[in-house]
Parts: C-alpha cells; sequence; structure tokens
C-alpha cells in the first residue's frame, strides 16, 4: 500500500478522492467506487501500487496509437480495478475484479523494474492501460518519471475521466493518452459507465489544453451507442477539440454483461467514418477489424498514401520529419 496522491480530509475518518471526477467521498474503512482506494482511518491507501496484473510488450498500434512513434514497441503494465462499471467491458476479468471478486492481486513490480524491463525489451514508450490509470496513478506517475529519465516516453489508454488536478499532476511526464469517448448521451454515460458526459468533456478539454498528444477511440456497441445522432455528437465534440485529433471507430465483440447483441456491422462502421468525412476529421480509422482498408495514414491535403498498415504491423511509413512527402504538409503527432 501506499498513501494516496490528490485527497483531501473531511473530519471524522471521511475523506474525498479528486482523482477521478466521480471525487468519491470515503467514509473509514470504505473503498471509493474503483475498489483499490481505502480509507484506513482517515488516510487514504492505494492498494495496487507496486501490484501488476499483467505486463506485455505490444505495438504502439494496439493501444491504438498512429500518429505516437508509429512501429514502435511499448511497455504495457496494469493493476486490476476501475472507477467506471461498463457492461460491455473488454478486460472485465481484471478491470472489475475487486468489485466482482472483491479481490486485489499483482506481482510486486517497482516502478523501476519496469522501467528497466521496457529498455531491455528495447521499446520506446511505457504504456499504462488495459485498465484504467487514473486508478493506479500512483504507480504510474512513479514509474513515469523515472522513465522519462531514461528517455522513454508515457502513454496513457484511459476512460478520460481525470479531474483537472489529475491532468496538472501527469501532464509533464505525460506523452500520450489514447482516450475511449463511449458515448454522446449523458444517460448512457449515467446507465453503462456510472459517469457524467459533461465532465467527461471537461476532462478532454484540460487533457488536450494540457499539451498531451490526445487520440480518441469510440468502441460501437449495437442497440447502444450506434444511433446516427449519437456518432455525430461524438464527431461534432472531436472537431470541435481538432479536426486533427485521430479517431479511432472500433467494432465491438460480445463481451463480460454484454452478450445480447452481436458484433458490430461493418456497414454502421463505414456509417461512422462516412459522418466524420463529411465533418471534416481529417484522421479517421476502423478498428478490431481486418481487410477493410480503413487502417492507413493518407496526406488530408494532398491524398498521398504516408503509413501503409496490416493490422497492429506498420508495413510502410513515408512520413519524414513529420511532413508529407509529396506536398511537404506537416502531418499532425509525434514522430520521434
Amino acid at each position: 500500500m501506499k498513501e494516496a496522491m490528490l485527497y483531501e480530509k473531511l473530519g471524522q475518518n471521511a475523506v474525498q478522492c479528486n482523482l477521478c471526477q466521480i471525487r468519491c467521498r470515503i467514509d473509514d474503512g470504505k473503498t471509493g467506487v474503483c475498489g483499490v482506494r481505502k480509507n484506513i482511518k482517515g488516510t487514504l491507501y492505494s492498494l495496487v501500487y507496486e501490484k501488476a496484473v499483467a505486463t506485455n510488450v505490444d505495438p504502439i498500434e494496439k493501444k491504438p496509437l498512429f500518429h505516437f512513434l508509429p512501429g514502435s514497441l511499448s511497455y504495457s503494465m496494469a493493476t486490476v480495478g476501475c472507477n467506471f462499471h461498463c457492461v460491455f467491458c473488454q478486460n472485465s476479468d481484471i478491470a472489475h475484479m475487486p468489485r466482482d471478486e472483491g479481490r486485489i492481486i499483482g506481482r510486486d513490480i517497482p516502478p523501476k523494474e519496469i522501467v528497466n524491463s521496457a529498455i531491455r525489451e528495447g521499446c520506446r514508450s511505457i504504456s499504462y492501460t488495459y485498465t484504467e490509470p487514473t486508478i493506479f496513478f500512483e504507480y504510474a506517475y512513479d514509474t513515469a518519471k523515472i522513465a522519462h529519465e531514461e528517455g522513454l516516453k508515457n502513454v496513457f489508454v484511459s476512460n478520460g475521466y481525470m479531474t483537472p488536478e489529475a491532468v496538472e499532476t501527469i501532464a509533464p511526464y505525460l506523452d500520450a493518452i489514447n482516450v475511449d469517448l463511449k458515448a454522446y448521451d449523458d444517460k448512457i454515460y449515467h446507465k453503462y459507465m456510472g459517469a457524467d458526459l459533461e465532465k467527461m468533456k471537461e476532462s478532454m478539454r484540460a487533457i488536450y489544453k494540457a499539451g498531451v498528444w490526445m487520440e480518441i477511440t469510440t468502441l460501437i456497441v449495437p442497440t447502444l451507442n450506434d444511433a446516427k445522432e449519437q456518432i455525430t455528437g461524438i464527431v461534432d465534440f472531436i472537431y470541435g477539440l481538432n479536426p486533427n485529433i485521430p479517431w479511432h471507430i472500433s467494432r465491438f465483440h460480445p463481451s463480460y454483461k454484454f452478450t445480447s447483441v452481436g458484433p458490430t456491422p461493418i456497414e454502421t462502421l463505414r456509417m461512422a467514418q462516412d459522418i466524420g468525412i463529411k465533418k471534416g476529421l481529417h484522421f479517421i480509422y476502423l478498428g478490431n477489424v481486418w481487410g477493410e482498408d480503413g487502417e492507413d495514414t493518407t496526406c488530408p491535403i494532398c491524398g498521398a498514401l504516408l503509413i501503409k498498415r496490416l493490422g497492429f504491423n506498420v508495413m510502410e511509413n513515408k512520413i519524414r520529419n513529420g511532413k508529407c512527402p509529396k506536398c511537404n504538409a506537416a502531418v499532425p503527432g509525434i514522430y520521434q
């Protein structure tokens, strides 16, 4: 255990956690909604500090990040726990373990060892992923600081529901983030995630304003967020932030407690892609599908092929010094 960051004491041994926008008020002996931050006699502790439940070497494209060090490897890590309760969770076995099973597992791996492993494996970054990195913030923060000292970059794969205070704290050490914008309906956010859409948008604006490279993913779930109005709202919001933000449209496969519907039809993904193109988003990608011609990066100015991908593999990268070799237009992203 380690004492938590970003909390305040309320008196009578109660505390308030200020890491995510839920801002849990936690009484003595209780945990927050994530199940991994516990109040012990008026002090809030992280129960998952140095408790890594998963460590892997992944291509950065798997996060997915397509405009951040393309073709590089990222050392990926996670602990158990999440502050959302999505019924369609793709990593429910570890994300919801503290709530569903009442237990916390993980190997004792200190931050320095995480960094050393990343270097040894030839990775250029460390990704805090698989579960929500906000809930293992202290572990990620300490690791990220050491990673920067050793010349590695840091990536969050996140639901994006951090408080402005959390964003401000991690931003100096966070180089990129993929935010999962799950819907554009407050009722859906409340019912299926336990969150608030307006606060979600507030968090994303704070991340963007902090200068962290951001890409956005939307898992299109049939009957839940696949209506044209939903997708149009997401597209309008992204466009309002910056039309250069890459948008990953991801195909749903039945999982966890949401198995009553089948995989997302390809036609639905294409419909979302078309809405984004017509609005003016410059970089739109299709995920969780193969052979659908939605993985390549092209220049938004001249249309030249810049990066050819097959699955998570970069087959060809023509970007030079962050620019299109044909028309010399700048290609937003981090390439070196």
